[in-house]
């Protein structure tokens, strides 16, 4: 069970103690919401591959010391797979996102009443709208994409809750879904970017601060940047992102491939399908 006390998270690459999943089980792609699906819309999603990839990934947490904590799957959200979305952890408080997509709207309900049965304590965002994926943490900074799903008005609102931090808004493309799709912390000063998700001044700032590993147009459309850190310079990566996952070997980077290839065609990989409690 969650207790209140162990909600912490900092960073997107300290060890990872306690997360959030929702299995697949009605996972679809039915109104199109992003650029991804619009490419795999017609095959749409095997369901039972999905679930079994899903599975081996919360495996591999689990043998990596992971408490991985699920959160039920409803019937009619195919996007629910995708808990990082809805809620994002900054340091000691659990935030609700705001959706901007009405049909992803009401996995928020569901997530509240989780964190209030397992005794977890949360914070709405009321401003429209914000989503988990654009939020990436680095200590008392927060970097926060621009997107069609989450806007300035709502970034402010969060800032005027984390008077302690600095919130710094990232431009990104309109093509690209989340910040997490086009650039992700992975480690102290390193970080995985795509250069043409983001405008040029959003890209130098971040290259002013990162020793970025660079990904590629190719294997942004795989999520080469969506992967999951789990801590101690272990990564959870696509086995199809060879490029990537050599370059995170040659940093020193201990890569554990994890088949996704389903789960990833409705637009979402590694990172998007975890919403970290614990990271200390």
């Amino acid at each position: 069970m969650l207790v209140r006390k162990e909600v912490v998270c900092s960073t997107e690459y300290d060890a990872l103690k306690q997360v959030i999943v929702s299995s697949p089980d009605f996972m679809r792609i039915g109104k199109v919401i992003n650029e991804t699906q619009k490419q795999y819309q017609a095959e749409n999603i095997n369901q039972e591959l999905a679930l079994a990839q899903h599975s081996q990934f919360v495996s591999v947490m689990r043998a990596h010391g992971v408490t991985v904590n699920v959160l039920p799957p409803q019937p009619a959200l195919n996007e629910q797979v995708f808990t990082r979305d809805i809620g994002f952890t900054i340091d000691s408080q659990v935030f609700i996102a705001k959706m901007a997509a009405e049909i992803r709207a009401t996995e928020t309900d569901y997530l509240k009443q989780f964190l209030a049965t397992e005794g977890i304590s949360f914070q709405e965002i009321e401003a429209a709208s914000i989503e988990g994926g654009d939020v990436i943490i680095d200590g008392d900074t927060v970097w926060i994409g621009i997107s069609k799903r989450t806007t300035m008005k709502a970034i402010n609102a969060l800032a005027n809750d984390l008077p302690n931090h600095n919130i710094i808004p990232i431009q990104l493309k309109p093509e690209i879904l989340h910040l997490d799709c086009t650039f992700n912390i992975i480690a102290p000063n390193i970080a995985l970017i795509y250069k043409n998700g983001l405008d040029e001044s959003a890209y130098q700032a971040l290259q002013e601060q990162y020793t970025c590993i660079a990904v590629d147009e190719q294997e942004q459309f795989t999520l080469g940047t969506n992967v999951l850190a789990i801590g101690n310079r272990r990564i959870v990566s696509l086995p199809e992102n060879k490029r990537v996952n050599r370059d995170l070997r040659a940093q020193g980077f201990n890569v554990i491939e994890v088949p996704f290839n389903e789960i990833i065609k409705s637009g979402g990989s590694f990172r998007c399908c975890t919403l970290p409690i614990n990271r200390s």
